[in-house]
Formats: C-alpha cells, structure tokens, sequence
C-alpha cells in the first residue's frame, strides 16, 4: 500500500473527510441536509461514501446521488431543479419526497425513488449547489481539482462511455459555475490535486 506522500491525491481526499466529518458532528439540525457539489472527477462522491462510513450522528444518512437525476446528457441544470423540488422541499417541510431514477440504458425516466422525511439526507452530483437549493443546505460542500486529474479520475471510474460526453459535460459545467458560483454557496471548499 502506498504510504500517504505517494498518493498527494489521497492524503488530501483523506484530509476533506476529516474536515467534513468534525463540520457535521458540529451541526444542531436532528435530520441535516448536506449537499456536496463540485465537477466530475473532483472526488465528491467518494467524500459523500467516506462521510457516509464515518457519520458522526446518531442516524445514518441516505445518499442521493444527482446523476440518477439528470435527464441525459445535457441534463446537468434540470436535475438541481428536480433534486430541489422532489427531496429538499419535501425533506425541510417534514413530507414525503420523490423522483424518478433516470435509466440511462434507455435513455428515460426509470423507477420512483422515495425519500423519508426522518433520514438525514447526503445528497452529492455536479451542479447540486444552487441559489435555490443552497437555503435547505444544513452543509454545503465545493470540491474541485485540476482538468487532467478529474479528467482521468472519472475516465478510469466511468470507462470509455463517457469520453465522448467530457466536454458536453465540462461544458454545463462552467455554465453551472458562472450561473450559481458554488464555491461562494459553500461551506466548505476542497482544492484537491
């Protein structure tokens, strides 16, 4: 196994986990809401597995992750919209919530997915952080990293079904960033390598 200073990207990864960790032990809201965004290949699903294994709270959260939200490939806005309207609302006011998975086998809406009202919620995925989803935030969460190493990383964990997508992707990406400025929205932000 290599130790820490072989692996900059992991040391840091672990280091994010840490820091997020002590920031939701701290917080006083019964069932939170953490909402991790950052670009593809950042790290942020893995800070949301890594948060889940180590929860400091007395209840486990359930992980939503946004890409069983967004309708297709050029879906990166409409599944904020839809992660606001079908689980955060519902969640915040004590009701129900619900959303259909995409498939993207088919290519269309899949099954209904229903979220309860007494988990903690850890919701994560590219274009999450909102002016409109920011206010059901108990912890909001920025991650990024440089292009190439994002680009490999998600390349190596997606294969070649998504190469051909990289820049259509990236492209809603730096939309999402200049529209929303999640970075500023964030509780926390992570700069990895």
């Amino acid at each position: 196994m290599p130790s820490r200073s072989d692996d900059p990207f992991g040391a840091a990864l672990q280091r994010a986990v840490d820091d997020v960790v002590a920031a939701v032990a701290d917080l006083t809201a019964p069932l939170p809401r953490v909402l991790i965004d950052g670009r593809s290949g950042s790290g942020k699903t893995t800070i949301a597995a890594r948060l889940r294994e180590r929860w400091p709270l007395p209840a486990v959260p359930r992980v939503i992750a946004l890409e069983d939200f967004y309708p297709g490939w050029d879906g990166l806005a409409e599944a904020s919209r839809m992660a606001v309207r079908g689980v955060l609302e519902p969640h915040a006011a004590g009701r129900l919530g619900m959303y259909r998975r995409w498939d993207w086998a088919r290519d269309a809406p899949g099954e209904s997915q229903f979220v309860q009202p007494t988990w903690p919620l850890l919701v994560e995925g590219c274009g999450l952080l909102t002016p409109e989803s920011h206010p059901y935030a108990d912890l909001s969460i920025w991650v990024d990293a440089p292009e190439a190493s994002r680009k490999r990383r998600a390349l190596e964990r997606d294969g070649e079904g998504y190469a051909p997508h990289w820049d259509r992707w990236a492209a809603q990406e730096v939309a999402h960033i200049a529209r929303n400025r999640p970075q500023r929205l964030a509780d926390l932000v992570f700069e990895l390598p």
